[in-house]
């Protein structure tokens, strides 16, 4: 047998004392559990039952877990057992039901993966790069899928990676070249709108925004990816990439700002979301479309009251500096939609009412298809990423009704500004385009969130992944994938 350097047992909950009799040393696995059970709800338990025993942890299931539950029960089975880098796993589960037993086995895959990606760190003593474990699965059900398992986390790994960067290391100038970079790599073609073009489009909405940075390196990337083969379906990947956003005009205070390099991982996840099909080889052409610039303060900085026109001719009265995202949105989702795609996702990191009505715990989705709302909310409640479907009825317009303009850009309060973010949004978006926005209230969660332990979640990667090749929400066919271990 191959040797191993430590140990995951994953046990049925109902019947826990019965299977715990039947692992190596059963009786100490029954009375540790016994004195658990005394003290409270038991999901995990771990020892080294001799000196020559390996390190273990056993978890508890429920076959009735959410995929939410799988992944985070999974993190802190990760977390209790804490192996040496690039230590050999043995991952099994016990009296679990075939499908349960797989899904088990890929959130604790996941885990692993995510757990042991490494986070940018920029000190004087350069940190060792961790080593990736390696996992033998042995289950009671099918193998799992480990390609996909590892594309999607190649994917939210990049995206988490991009939005740890300190903001003088990712800016607007370094994030396309960075772009460039990983185009090169991966295979698809690279395009730059600069301010030049974008004035020649008319997109006065981003402009507006790139008015005040120092540098004048703003604008809209564009990265191309093709299937090959002919009548392919087309998708669009929008992203809000805001380098920082220090509010403008309306300056943010200084509590809020702290964090705000992170403002572009929207932009992250947008490019995560396309490492991730890339590696899978999905047969259909993706264009993906990131804003890319800061909003800056200055002399030069766009404020409230003045009237701009965007790429597709809407005239947008300014209400608040600090609602910027939707401005650059507005134009790359009017240029993304001239080339007919046959869906557009878009992800951002828009607003706090999102966050104030799901906590960082759900992301907010709406869509120009209220038919897409069950397979939205089945796609976050199957992936563990979860989504809930937000109303947006056309009576929400007149809250966004202006004297002077043919839209205003927010109210001056903050009452549903996630919805009217969103309808303000839909007027860029040709009504015979079917959309979908993100807002991304789960960007940032203190220690972490389901299998994620990273404060910045990358979330939005494994949704999509989940949305398009199972939901098959773009039409183009599921995936027929060989399941591996």
């Amino acid at each position: 047998m191959k040797k191993h350097d430590a140990s995951i047992v994953i046990c049925d909950h109902p019947q826990a004392e019965g299977r715990l009799a039947k692992l190596p040393f059963g009786a100490i696995w029954q009375r540790l559990y016994r004195e658990a059970k005394a003290r409270g709800p038991v999901s995990i338990l771990s020892a080294r039952v001799t000196a020559d025993a390996l390190p273990m942890v056993v978890a508890l299931a429920k076959a009735s877990s959410s995929a939410f539950e799988r992944l985070s029960l999974a993190a802190r089975i990760w977390k209790e057992l804490s192996p040496a880098p690039g230590a050999k796993v043995l991952v099994s589960t016990q009296g679990l039901e075939e499908t349960h037993s797989a899904a088990m086995l890929e959130a604790l895959t996941a885990a692993a993966l995510a757990a042991t990606a490494p986070m940018p760190v920029i000190k004087s003593k350069p940190a060792k790069l961790p080593e990736p474990p390696q996992l033998t699965l042995n289950g009671d059900g099918p193998d799992i899928d480990s390609e996909l398992s590892i594309a999607i986390d190649r994917g939210n790994h990049l995206a988490r990676w991009l939005t740890t960067l300190p903001p003088n290391v990712l800016h607007t100038a370094s994030y396309r070249k960075a772009l460039r970079d990983l185009a090169k790599r991966e295979g698809w073609a690279f395009s730059f709108l600069d301010e030049r073009a974008l004035k020649r489009l008319n997109a006065g909405a981003f402009l507006a925004v790139t008015r005040a940075n120092e540098h004048r390196d703003a604008g809209i990337v564009r990265l191309r990816y093709r299937a090959g083969g002919s009548d392919r379906k087309k998708l669009a990947l929008v992203g809000k990439g805001i380098c920082f956003d220090t509010g403008g005009i309306n300056l943010k205070p200084h509590k809020s700002m702290y964090q705000m390099h992170e403002d572009m991982q929207g932009s992250a996840v947008a490019v995560g979301t396309l490492l991730a099909l890339t590696r899978l080889k999905v047969p259909y052409d993706i264009d993906c479309w990131l804003a890319i610039t800061e909003n800056q303060i200055g002399p030069n900085a766009f404020r409230p009251q003045e009237v701009v026109r965007a790429a597709n001719g809407v005239t947008i009265q300014v209400a608040h500096s600090d609602a910027e995202g939707r401005m650059v949105l507005a134009d790359t989702l009017a240029i993304a939609s001239r080339e007919k795609p046959d869906l557009i996702v878009d992800f951002a990191t828009l607003t706090g009412s999102c966050v104030t009505a799901l906590t960082e715990r759900y992301a907010g989705a709406f869509t120009n298809r209220p038919e897409f709302h069950s397979a939205i909310e089945t796609a976050g409640r199957e992936s563990g990423e979860r989504v809930w479907p937000f109303p947006m009825d056309e009576d929400f317009d007149s809250d966004l009704e202006s004297s002077i303009a043919d839209i205003l850009h927010c109210t001056p309060d903050s009452k549903g500004d996630h919805i009217l973010a969103a309808r303000f949004l839909n007027r860029f978006v040709p009504a015979e385009i079917p959309w979908i926005h993100l807002d991304l209230a789960t960007s940032n969660r203190s220690g972490g969130l389901a299998h994620v332990p990273t404060d910045f979640t990358g979330f939005g990667v494994r949704y999509m992944a989940q949305l398009l090749l199972e939901q098959d929400l773009l039409g183009a066919g599921r995936v027929k994938r060989s399941r591996k271990e």
